[in-house]
């Protein structure tokens, strides 16, 4: 018997009294779990429960993955719960959890044939499920990601998890939403067996035609978690107890679902199921009322989906297929991108002015795709592919019938100003020109062109093989033609872009700049700098200030910093201590082993003794939470500016820019979801506070008080149109 009948689960049942359930959610490339589909779901369950035929039901997809989790562009629509109580939200997400486990009670064996990748809700219906066979497929990835989102797994994961592996096993799954292989799963228990595609829903069958029980071990009484879940054992105490301090250490409380989850588990253990689900519910909604899954949701899935999807793409350009690149400059960041652009299966002329320095940049790949095939990510012939595409060269030739050329030689406008007219000169026509650049204003270099409107900035992150995010800059003069095509460019590389108004520093180095430039006020103030460096790990940056700068290499700060200063008109730059480090003592940070830190051989370091010399002798009374605090607020004002001035195109980018490219904590959700969270009445007095004691780092625009005044917001329905909208238009 077969019914299907357009629905999004297909009910087939053969001779043998065996359900296929074929999950295939119409107008979507990946089946998510939102409440339509849930409904069918419940249906479908009810309906092979009651089914007199039905000896037993697999579950499987058909589409290429199974089941991608919870859709979580429905959970981000409905963030904003009104008037509802916790507990009426919590019996609304309890709907699903309560159908898994009809579907694990109702007496009939229910098998999971996993075919593609199955995360989140998709896992949590399969570890509902008695039996599950999952293809032999290494990018198949198994897990229960909600962490990484600011959830719990609110369909039974937590609960089923630990009572299948124990809770050592499965922490971290849980707490850190770390994803598996079908090998890996098969290594833990998580599923029974992996079998050739091919055989998958056959598998699933044969296991169901033994006849096998319908009661699962945690319904039987007298279970006991593998491991232990008891209070009462000492070695279940000493985890949690160890478990916690970690989690704190390295979150800084600033990520509450990994905490929360342990409060799930904790508790969940020592509970019969059908409570423990309950208790995990309550945890989930308080993580999904929190502003810290709004944010994560908001920004890091929603809003980079629409920035991956190229939503604000001009829809009148064809849509470039990228064959054939140039990169000018085999330093690092050349290297990097030529690596990134081979690999996206794009052939790459690496140019540099020695034949030996563009085979050094093809080195670098060669040297990180040896790493990938040393940890079993790669073959070696799948490396030599993508080698093979890269073709080091010297003179500017082989630039003729490429479809962008980047220039990425050095931080210098009389070095890009010489090489910029020779580039463009071989280019053909259709062809755009890219300047790889972190601060140096593209109007500007556009004046070394012929044709303004076929040059952009692309400024791209270290490394830049690695690092997810591209910053496209429009110049004065840059054609739509010309940014859709870099768009384009941006998206075969499997890279978020955004996309920003010419101006000194563009957004990300400015936003980055305000975070280090007020750290340093700080410190040459007379700040402690370890306290300064922790405050900043506290707030949730991934490093403090003199890691950062070490990092970048004080001399590249020193003499970007320079050329931003000629730009703006300073004749009279001050350097501060980070200056001064590489100006009076040639201190360039990591690279030389010698900056504010010293390095030692073994990646150890320490405060260079010397640093307290450079200090003021008398501290000023700046604790912690002051830091923290000035710390943040210097980045919100700042992209308060940079909103003002119309530098960014869309306050997406600004978000996106922010986190993926600069390190703003996640957990905010950019600078602009912050702003909206905390309320722009409270950003603007705090703002004002911290500018009367500390001075022009906290000044604000007025259109942020008149945002504030009329009720205005950066996202939502009450969002202000971005000037530099405008200004891009």
């Amino acid at each position: 018997m077969t019914d299907s009948s357009q629905h999004p689960i297909a009910y087939d049942v053969d001779t043998d009294g065996i359900c296929v359930l074929t999950i295939d959610l119409p107008g979507h490339t990946m089946n998510v779990m939102g409440a339509e589909l849930s409904g069918y779901f419940k249906a479908r369950v009810e309906q092979a429960a009651a089914d007199p035929a039905v000896k037993g039901v697999v579950v499987t997809s058909g589409k290429s993955s199974f089941l991608a989790g919870a859709d979580l562009k429905e959970i981000g629509r409905g963030m904003d719960w009104g008037d509802r109580s916790k507990g009426e939200i919590a019996e609304a997400v309890m709907s699903f959890s309560l159908d898994l486990r009809r579907l694990e009670t109702c007496g009939k064996p229910f098998a999971c044939a996993i075919n593609g990748t199955a995360l989140g809700a998709g896992f949590e219906i399969a570890l509902a499920c008695h039996y599950r066979v999952v293809a032999d497929d290494p990018k198949i990835l198994l897990g229960l990601p909600e962490a990484n989102v600011g959830l719990l797994a609110g369909g039974g994961g937590t609960q089923r998890v630990i009572r299948l592996i124990g809770i050592q096993a499965g922490a971290p799954l849980l707490l850190q939403g770390k994803m598996i292989s079908p090998q890996a799963a098969l290594g833990f228990k998580l599923v029974d067996e992996v079998v050739p595609v091919a055989e998958l829903v056959p598998a699933a069958k044969r296991w169901l035609l033994t006849r096998p029980s319908s009661i699962r071990s945690w319904d039987v009484k007298g279970f006991k978690l593998p491991g232990g879940g008891s209070s009462l054992d000492a070695d279940f105490r000493n985890f949690f107890a160890i478990s916690n301090s970690m989690i704190r250490a390295n979150g800084f409380g600033n990520y509450p679902a990994p905490e929360i989850t342990s409060c799930a588990i904790y508790e969940g253990a020592q509970l019969p199921m059908d409570l423990a689900l309950r208790v995990e519910v309550k945890y989930f909604v308080e993580l999904v009322t929190g502003p810290v899954s709004a944010a994560l949701i908001r920004t890091m899935f929603v809003n980079k989906g629409k920035a991956d999807s190229l939503h604000s793409r001009p829809k009148d350009v064809a849509k470039v297929k990228y064959t054939k690149i140039a990169v000018i400059g085999a330093g690092t960041m050349g290297a990097g991108i030529a690596f990134a652009a081979a690999k996206a299966g794009i052939e790459v002329v690496l140019i540099d002015r020695e034949l030996a320095a563009a085979e050094k940049g093809k080195a670098y790949a060669e040297t990180r795709l040896k790493r990938d095939i040393d940890k079993g990510r790669s073959t070696q012939e799948k490396a030599d592919k993508i080698l093979a595409r890269i073709q080091p060269a010297v003179g500017y030739e082989g630039i003729a019938g490429v479809q962008l050329a980047i220039e990425t030689v050095f931080e210098d406008r009389g070095v890009k100003g010489q090489v910029l007219p020779n580039v463009e000169e071989m280019l053909t026509d259709g062809a755009i020109l890219a300047s790889n650049t972190s601060a140096m204003p593209i109007t500007g270099l556009a004046e070394f062109t012929r044709d303004p409107a076929k040059f952009i900035g692309m400024h791209f992150f270290s490394p830049a093989e690695r690092m997810p995010l591209v910053e496209l800059i429009r110049g004065r003069d840059t054609s739509d033609e010309t940014w859709a095509k870099a768009l384009d460019f941006v998206a075969a590389i499997r890279k978020t872009p955004i996309t920003v108004n010419d101006s000194p520093g563009f957004f990300t180095s400015r936003f980055i700049g305000s975070f280090v430039e007020e750290s340093f006020n700080m410190i040459n103030a007379g700040v402690k700098p370890a306290l300064v460096e922790n405050a900043a790990r506290m707030v949730g940056m991934p490093m403090g200030p003199m890691t950062i700068s070490d990092l970048m290499g004080l001399d590249v700060g020193y003499h970007a910093g320079m050329q931003m200063a000629k730009d703006r008109g300073d004749a009279n730059p001050k350097i501060g201590i980070s200056g001064a480090l590489y100006r009076d003592f040639g201190r360039t940070g990591v690279k030389s082993g010698k900056g504010f830190y010293d390095y030692g051989p073994d990646g150890d370091k320490r405060l260079w003794p010397g640093l307290k010399d450079l200090l003021p002798a008398e501290a000023p009374a700046v604790d912690v939470e002051e830091a923290k605090t000035r710390i943040l607020y210097a980045q919100l004002a700042e992209g308060a500016r940079c909103f003002a001035e119309g530098v960014l195109v869309d306050v997406i980018d600004g978000d996106l820019g922010a986190t993926l490219g600069v390190g703003f904590p996640a957990y905010l959700g950019g600078p602009f979801m912050a702003m909206d969270t905390i309320g722009l009445e409270k950003v603007t007095a705090e703002c004002d506070r911290l500018a009367g004691l500390y001075g022009k780092m906290f000044e604000i625009p007025q259109l942020l008080r008149d945002m504030a005044a009329t009720g205005q917001t950066f996202h939502g329905d009450n969002a202000i149109v971005s000037p530099g909208a405008r200004r891009a238009a």
